[in-house]
């Protein structure tokens, strides 16, 4: 009798995910259950609709296997919220949630798991991965390193990305900038900032475009916070879990900042820009020679009309054939000679709310199973081909091997670009036009391409008030940008708001000085 107990625990521990979502969709079943409702909202550019899109889809293929097995249960996916802004949907979700009325489903960056499962907003999905081993081991181990707080994993990869530092290379040829085997230099610390800056300069002198630099609007990270990185400080710190003000690194940016908006190199009232009216356009254009973004923007800029086409006047998208030939790319270079090129990557996860199902009946004596089907809901929204869709349609990187080996499929990407995939009928329509513009064997290149970058990579720290940290750092670039503070201000201004924030002060430790000898650009 204890034996056939022992087998019996260990077929439940082992089971896989298709035998748990039989099992959840009979218990279901068994209470009179026959629609369960969940709602998702997700954040991030507009070719990551996918992130919402991916749960009605994995909602689909569950209620296909159930359909399969004569289970009388279907879900239902009652709402799909997308919105562009993730710091916003973050605030939102956390006012909301205690209150029954969030998403279940909340997809958007890493960085915000700390604060949330800190609250207690988050399940924890360490016991249901700890069942299903052989899942989990599927994705790349540090994506799954960034999912945890205090050793709980409250969230599953999504995508992660590399942010390229783009360099026009029609511009580059008018100022003489010769780009073969500048992504080595700039890889070997021999391609930095001071040269950034120097044919910025040369660029604006000979008017071969209005600026030399464009970056990010309205937030300083997670873009701008690879200046940190680049100039050798930190972040945090691993050994006390400290969030880190590193005054030297972080006065060395803002002067770079400083400089590059008193010559007229980068716009003064760049933290204001508009990305569909202004950001994204300024590149596209060619009003630009480099700018610090992101590996989505090249599918961004193929898919939304940011592009005047100078032929007709129309602005539309631009071909991935015109991607190709204006854009070359690099990591972010290093600050100054003897320091290292950086990249910093923001993972987006599934998260689910700790309430998730709430609005289903009999919740409470049911609670267990309704989180359980939501954490299946995610991992089937983790099956290859939709990670692999996303990763094509957005430019962002694969999480798992079989996700990359199906973009490397050429017979694959085919049957994608002619929609001859096993897809929900509604999502298959909205992604459409996304697919025609993006499934090409450039952008396959491209993904390729870049993901040696991950190599290089840094993560943001997962502390809760990070968040909180940063926005002092978007004030004090807007600051500086529009010269209101200079650097060094700006530095005592910012390290007065954090001791300010009592909360703050305890989770922040201040290093270093500003250096009394050091000027940008060297004289």
């Amino acid at each position: 009798m204890l034996l056939v107990v022992l087998l019996s625990a260990a077929v439940a521990l082992f089971a896989s995910l298709e035998e748990r979502i039989v099992e959840v969709g009979k218990t279901l079943e068994r209470n009179g259950i026959n629609e369960v409702r969940y709602a998702v909202w997700g954040t991030g550019d507009p070719n990551s609709v996918l992130r919402v899109l991916g749960i009605v889809e994995a909602a689909r293929r569950i209620n296909d296997i159930w359909s399969k097995n004569k289970i009388n249960v279907k879900i239902t996916i009652r709402e799909t919220r997308y919105e562009l802004d993730f710091t916003q949907m973050y605030q939102e979700f956390l006012s909301k949630q205690p209150l029954g009325t969030a998403g279940d489903f909340l997809v958007n960056s890493y960085v915000y798991i700390a604060s949330l499962a800190e609250e207690g907003y988050l399940l924890d999905l360490t016991p249901y991965l700890s069942r299903h081993k052989d899942f989990l081991e599927g994705f790349f181990p540090t994506l799954v390193e960034v999912a945890k707080y205090k050793g709980k994993i409250y969230g599953l990869p999504q995508d992660t990305e590399a942010r390229p530092f783009y360099i026009r290379k029609d511009i580059a040829a008018k100022v003489g900038l010769n780009l073969e085997g500048l992504d080595q230099k700039v890889l070997k610390g021999e391609f930095t900032w001071l040269d950034v800056y120097s044919w910025s300069k040369k660029t604006v002198e000979m008017k071969a475009s209005e600026w030399g630099l464009i970056h990010r609007r309205g937030t300083a990270h997670p873009d701008l916070m690879q200046f940190i990185l680049a100039f050798g400080g930190r972040l945090d710190d691993p050994v006390d879990g400290k969030l880190v003000f590193d005054k030297e690194a972080i006065y060395k940016w803002l002067t770079i900042e400083w400089v590059f908006a008193r010559e007229k190199l980068l716009p003064s009232d760049m933290m204001a820009w508009d990305w569909a009216k202004q950001v994204h356009p300024a590149i596209v254009d060619g009003k630009t020679l480099f700018d610090i973004g992101g590996t989505w923007y090249w599918t961004e800029w193929q898919t939304k009309d940011y592009y005047t086409d100078p032929k007709t006047g129309q602005m539309r998208g631009l071909k991935p054939e015109e991607v190709e030939q204006w854009f070359y790319y690099t990591l972010f270079p290093a600050g100054e000679p003897g320091k290292k090129p950086v990249t910093l990557s923001q993972p987006f996860m599934w998260m689910v709310s700790s309430k998730a199902g709430a609005q289903n009946p009999k919740y409470s004596a049911l609670k267990s199973t309704y989180d359980e089907l939501a954490f299946l809901i995610v991992a089937k929204a983790s099956d290859p081909d939709i990670n692999a869709m996303h990763s094509i349609m957005s430019a962002k990187l694969p999480i798992t091997k079989a996700s990359a080996a199906l973009l490397a499929n050429k017979s694959w990407l085919d049957k994608l670009y002619n929609l001859e995939v096993d897809l929900d009928a509604g999502v298959k329509e909205k992604i459409a036009n996304i697919v025609k513009a993006t499934v090409n064997p450039i952008n396959a290149t491209f993904l390729s391409n870049v993901s040696y970058m991950l190599e290089y990579t840094n993560f943001q720290p997962a502390h809760p008030m990070y968040p909180k940290l940063t926005a002092i750092f978007a004030e004090v670039v807007d600051q500086v940008l529009r010269g209101q503070m200079d650097p060094a201000k700006a530095v005592d201004y910012a390290i007065s708001k954090i001791n300010a924030d009592l909360d703050l002060k305890a989770a922040v430790k201040i290093i270093k000085d500003i250096p009394k000898d050091w000027r940008f650009p060297a004289r």
